[in-house]
């Protein structure tokens, strides 16, 4: 059986570029005969059928830019939005957004009715499902193609494209050692299971500080919740059952509901127990008492992002490569922590 090849496939192993090879394909003038007869025997075969997500994307330019969120929920994910709007407006591109409601398969129609809808290019943050299946083949196949793709904030190695991601590693590191400069030796943290990228990263940071600290990690003070969304009664059970004086969060949805069920337990935030959250939205502005966090600069990303993006669609250079920018988090001291 003969395997499906790409264009990118075909490119590599005449030792030509994408653009060549497309435009051979297409019969064009601009190509030797020569050229396009190889590549045409050569994509014969071996079967080569067009992606037609590409297709649509790649014959048409109409400045439509398509954004893939995974909810709208969480602050962070309209900060970002903020941004790509504000650089790609200025640049005299729209942006249409879909939700994918962190399902695997939302994402995939999402980027099919974008792409029939002709959009010159991606940017994405991934489902918490997709990255749980592990499967990127809807994104390879567009980026196979030559097709401009930017993943932010959740995203994988699996798939060659540009990301702006924040050093989450850092960020989960900071917050720990804040509340560890503070005294607290029973810090708790509330986040996902691994298979969301920035989960992990932060738990990493968070289990690094412990390690420098000297402190032990108890991992039955680490509650991994199957969604980002909240989970009361396993977060309720989780109280409970430890002793905490201090509790990182890796949303801030998570943050203020672990900070009133303790509240109304009787205890005093942040006298008897310190709280530190990721993203600085409106949640963590006016809980009560005001979140301290670390803030993930969604803005910035979004503007970054939106950058690259159309970088790509506007070059002219056929090599291909990628880059990876990680924007650095702060820390924001508010009022449930000690100053």
């Amino acid at each position: 059986m003969k395997t499906k090849i790409t264009l990118k496939d075909i490119a590599r192993e005449l030792e030509v570029s994408i653009s060549t090879v497309s435009k051979a394909l297409k019969n064009s003038e601009e190509i030797s005969r020569d050229t396009k007869e190889k590549i045409q025997a050569f994509a014969k075969l071996y079967n080569y059928k067009p992606n037609n997500i590409a297709i649509s994307l790649k014959n048409k330019r109409t400045k439509n830019i398509g954004v893939v969120i995974p909810d709208i929920v969480h602050h962070f994910f309209t900060t970002v939005i903020r941004g790509i709007e504000k650089y790609a407006n200025a640049k005299g591109y729209n942006v249409i957004v879909c939700l994918s409601e962190e399902s695997f398969d939302k994402e995939v129609i999402n980027m099919e009715m974008l792409a029939n809808g002709s959009i010159d290019g991606f940017i994405m943050s991934l489902s918490s499902e997709t990255q749980a299946k592990n499967d990127y083949n809807h994104l390879k196949e567009v980026t196979e193609q030559g097709i401009p793709l930017v993943l932010f904030d959740r995203v994988t190695n699996e798939v060659d494209c540009d990301k702006v991601i924040i050093d989450d590693e850092l960020g989960g590191y900071m917050a720990t050692k804040k509340l560890i400069d503070e005294g607290r030796k029973k810090i708790a943290l509330i986040t996902t299971d691994d298979y969301l990228s920035v989960s992990k990263a932060r738990a990493e940071g968070y289990r690094k500080a412990l390690l420098e600290s000297n402190l032990s990690l108890d991992e039955s003070k680490i509650l991994k919740l199957s969604t980002m969304e909240v989970d009361e009664k396993s977060i309720r059970h989780f109280f409970n059952n430890q002793e905490v004086d201090a509790v990182l969060c890796v949303n801030e949805v998570f943050t203020v509901f672990s900070m009133r069920l303790l509240q109304e337990k009787g205890l005093n935030i942040p006298k008897d127990v310190s709280f530190i959250g990721f993203t600085n939205g409106l949640l963590s502005e006016f809980a009560n008492p005001r979140l301290t966090v670390v803030a993930q600069h969604g803005e910035k990303m979004g503007e970054i992002s939106a950058q690259m993006l159309i970088e790509k669609v506007e070059s002219e250079n056929e090599e291909e490569t990628f880059q990876t920018k990680i924007l650095e988090p702060t820390l924001v001291v508010r009022d449930s922590t000690i100053n």
